[in-house]
């Protein structure tokens, strides 16, 4: 009786896209305003206002943009949200985001 053949494929399949080089990370956060922005899910209130405490006793002068500022970024309007984002940050004067998701 002969060996069963089996075909090998691989289970990731090919990429579609070429990735892009990450965008450089801020050096310290002292002065620098943070935006938060959350699918208000999971203990997400939670979570900013520990982060909020532990980056403000890290970094002097950080300040912090809520996410509520922001809206949900997981609802019906979240296609609008998403692309009104970009606007928002700037005008908000973010120099980075956390964006948070629930669990």
């Amino acid at each position: 009786m002969a060996e069963a053949l089996y075909e090998v494929v691989w289970p990731l399949g090919k990429a579609v896209y070429e990735p892009l080089p990450l965008a450089k990370r801020a050096d310290d956060l002292s002065g620098r305003t943070i935006c938060e922005l959350w699918d208000w899910l999971f203990k997400g209130d939670q979570i900013f206002s520990v982060l909020r405490k532990l980056l403000s006793e890290r970094y002097p002068g950080v300040k912090f943009v809520d996410y509520n500022v922001f809206g949900n970024t997981h609802s019906r309007k979240e296609r609008e949200l998403m692309a009104a984002l970009p606007g928002m940050l700037r005008e908000h004067g973010c120099d980075a985001v956390i964006s948070a998701v629930g669990s």
